[in-house]
Parts: structure tokens; sequence; C-alpha cells
């Protein structure tokens, strides 16, 4: 019999007896039970502790035996399974063996009388096709270009893989919350919460989790300990299955430090992702960052449920932002798109001011041979602009006045910095997206993009 058929029909004996579906670690008790692992190997592959696997799978089989009329255990599920062989509920076999109890199973049998078929027969109301919604402080998206490939990624890593943390990431205005929500509207039915939250609307971890809890149980009184209210909601996650997108999480990292540092004075947010990517649940935080956290490269290894993604510039698909302001010369579109490095938000403001200026002549624009930093676009790099080291700030200066890659022994003639502060300098800088890090196969290279370079230049540093 097929995985997915026993899980099907688990997950209906479990939501009658318990109104829940099954989650995560109860699918991979299932599945590692008919697989013939035991308690340990199940554990190991779940990030969970032997005892608290061991715990679930008691607690599974009594749910079960109580759907089925009849004693179920680790030890003759798959036993039972082969006895009753389900393909067969057209004769009523499952009820003569179980028993005149075996209530779900007779139900099931008599809705495959009426033509259901074995995987496809009706399941109660299921709050995964309705699920709770809060996203009322999620910007509205209008248009969405491209992403196909991300979209498919982070669809894996969250239903398919399960991933306990997601991180994405990329410089301001490239499209990480446009993607997340469109990913959202993609995978909603997955899920029986969906929740956005954006740090900047919150004062403390503990605004933020009440705001959770909230949903959850909105009449329980809250513990104002951070530690206990984490563990509430880790509670939570494993009852529900949830998607919980945090926005801006870059504001946790330190001013004036190398790029991704964090939580000094958060340490009950350090507290709060970790427990999140290292403790089992069923449930996915999708975090967006202008920087890329240091702690992702701690959290992120081979067969851990976290992940992250960097986005990069739209590429072609950019060509529907310049063609739906109706510009004209398409045979320079490609070029106005790589100077502007494939930003969806600020080839939109350029296309506005080209529509409006240049009567939407592309390539009268392009005489200019220069990014025009217009004043919205402008005030959108001010706002990204980040307190920099002051050895981020000598070498992305020396990088503003070069036009061609840069590696490292010539970087280091310009700068009066070490071997080893220009490293850290220049990794920061990566993980902050304004310098490109560009691997060759003799030398690793460093540019500034063609819009960053502009803004350097002309920026006063105080």
């Amino acid at each position: 019999m097929e995985i997915t058929e026993v899980l099907k029909l688990a997950d209906d004996l479990v939501f009658t007896q318990t109104g829940k579906h099954l989650d995560y670690l109860q699918e991979t008790i299932l599945q590692g039970t008919l697989n013939g692992q035991t308690y340990s190997e199940i554990a190991e592959g779940t990030y969970a502790g032997e005892g608290h696997v061991r715990d679930r799978g008691a607690e599974l089989w009594n749910i079960l035996s109580k759907g089925l009329g009849k004693e179920v255990s680790k030890a003759n599920f798959k036993a039972i399974l082969e006895k009753v062989n389900f393909y067969n509920y057209s004769s009523g076999i499952v009820g003569d063996i179980l028993g005149d109890n075996a209530t779900v199973t007779n139900f099931v049998c008599s809705e495959r009388h009426q033509g259901s078929s074995p995987t496809n027969f009706p399941k109660p109301q299921a709050t995964e096709n309705e699920p709770h919604l809060d996203l009322d402080t999620a910007p509205e998206i209008f248009n969405f270009y491209g992403r196909t490939i991300e979209l498919a990624k982070l669809e894996e890593w969250i239903i398919k893989e399960r991933s306990r943390l997601v991180a994405l990431c990329g410089f301001g205005g490239i499209g990480k919350t446009t993607l997340a929500l469109r990913l959202v509207e993609q995978i909603k039915p997955q899920f029986e919460y969906v929740i956005y939250r954006n740090l900047h609307f919150y004062a403390n971890l503990n605004d933020i989790l009440v705001s959770l809890l909230t949903i959850f149980s909105p009449n329980s009184q809250m513990c104002d300990r951070p530690e206990k209210q984490i563990s509430q909601l880790i509670k939570y996650l494993r009852q529900y299955r949830c998607l919980i997108v945090i926005d801006d999480w870059q504001i946790l990292f330190h001013k004036g430090k190398v790029a991704g540092e964090d939580w000094s004075g958060y340490e009950h947010y350090r507290l709060f992702f970790k427990t999140i990517a290292d403790v089992t649940h069923q449930s996915c935080i999708v975090a967006i960052a202008n920087e890329k956290p240091l702690a992702i490269d701690c959290w992120e290894k081979q067969n851990s449920p976290v992940r992250s993604l960097v986005l990069s510039g739209l590429g072609e698909a950019a060509k529907e932002i310049l063609q739906a302001h109706n510009l004209s010369d398409p045979d320079k579109w490609e070029k106005l798109i790589d100077l502007y490095h494939g930003n969806p938000l600020w080839l939109e403001l350029t296309a506005t001011e080209i529509r409006e200026l240049f009567a939407g002549r592309v390539a009268e624009f392009l005489a200019y041979q220069t990014p025009i930093l217009w004043e919205p676009l402008q005030v959108q790099l001010d706002q990204q602009f980040p307190d920099f080291t002051l050895a981020e700030q000598s070498v992305i200066l020396q990088l503003a006045m070069i036009r061609d890659p840069i590696n490292l022994p010539q970087l280091l003639k310009l700068t009066e910095l070490s071997s080893g502060e220009l490293l850290t300098a220049i990794k920061s800088l990566g993980r902050r997206f304004f310098v490109e890090i560009k691997p060759g196969e003799e030398t690793t290279e460093f540019i500034l993009n063609p819009v960053l370079r502009e803004y350097v230049k002309n920026r006063r540093w105080d």
C-alpha cells in the first residue's frame, strides 16, 4: 500500500478522534514504522529527542486504536495494514476484521460503494482549506514579475522538506516581501494559520509574541516572560501547521558593526529564532532581511530544517515592468535593466521618470550613459544605507571609483587596511549586498553595481 494512502487514512482517523490533522512528527513516525525504523532512528532524522518521539508515538497509537476499534502499536501497525488490505473497502472487510465499532472505516467503506476512489474519499471539514489568515499589516501587492524558480524552491523547502526556518534575503527593493506574499497566496491551503508580522511595528519580542499567542488563544492570560511565551508558541506550532512571515529581521542587527551581527540587547530574539530552528514542530517561519544574518550560517547545515535564499535582480522578467509603463525602444530594455541591476523597485521608479521626462524613449535616456538617481530612488537608498564600519567605508569608497571588477591584492594596495581587516570588510559588504562577489577560475573579484557606485560617490559621509 502506498504511504500516501496510509497517511491519508491515518489523518482521517486522527482528525475524527481529535479534530486535528496529522502533524509532521506523527507523519514521520508512521513512515518510519512502515520502513522498519526504530524510535532512535526516527528521532535522529527529526532533530527530536528519542523520549519525545516515543511519547508522541504512544499517543498516536492510542488515537488510532480508538479510531479502528482495535489495539494498535508500533509493533503491529504494519501487520494490521496488511491484514486489513485497504484496497478491499468495498467488500466491507474492514468492519468484519476490526469489529462493529470500526465506525470510521465503515464510513469509508460506504462512501466507496458510491464510487469514491481509495485515495479520494471524503474527509471531515479541513481547516487547511480555509486557513486562519492574519495579514492585516502586510503590504498590498499590485504586481508580480517572474520569480518562478524562486517560488518553486521556497515551496519545496517549506512543503516537501518541512523546513522550520527560511531566511529570505536581498537588497532593499529587490522584491523579498512581494515574493513572500506571493508564496503565501500559493501555499496557504497547506496551513491552518497564515500570519504576517513586521518587526518595525513592535517595540520588543514580548509584544510580537503576545500578538501571535493571542491568535491561538484570545482569552488566555499571557505570561510576561519571553522564555515561557516562546515555549507556549512552540506548542501551538506543533499543534497546528502554521506559516508565519516575519519582515525586516535586520532591525535587530548591530549598528556600526559588521553585517548580520545581531542580538546585543536582543538576546531573547536570538532564543526565539534558535528555538524555531532547533525544536521539532510542523510549522515554518519565513524571516525577511536586507542583510544575511550571521546566525544562518551556523544553523543552515546539511539536512537541517533551516534554509536561506538570496534574491538577485529579475533579469528577463524585468521587461514586463518596462512594458507595463509603455516604454519604447525594446531593443534597449536589456541595457536599462542591467544599468539598474534588475532591481524591480529601481526600475519602477526609473520607468516612471522616463515616461514623464523622455516621453517613454529609453534610447534617449540611455544617452546619458549613467544611472540617474531620481529623488524617490535617492530616498529609498538613504533608507537602505547602513551604519558602515570604518573599514567598510574605506573599501566601498575605493570601489566606487572603479568601474571594472578588482581582486583582493589590487584592492589591498588602494587601502590602508590590513589583509584581515580588508577580508572582514569585504565579507560584511557582501552580506549587506552592497558589493558583488564574482568568483573566477583563478581569482575572486569585487564590484559595485552602477546604481550603488553612483550613490556612494555622491553621498555625504558624516
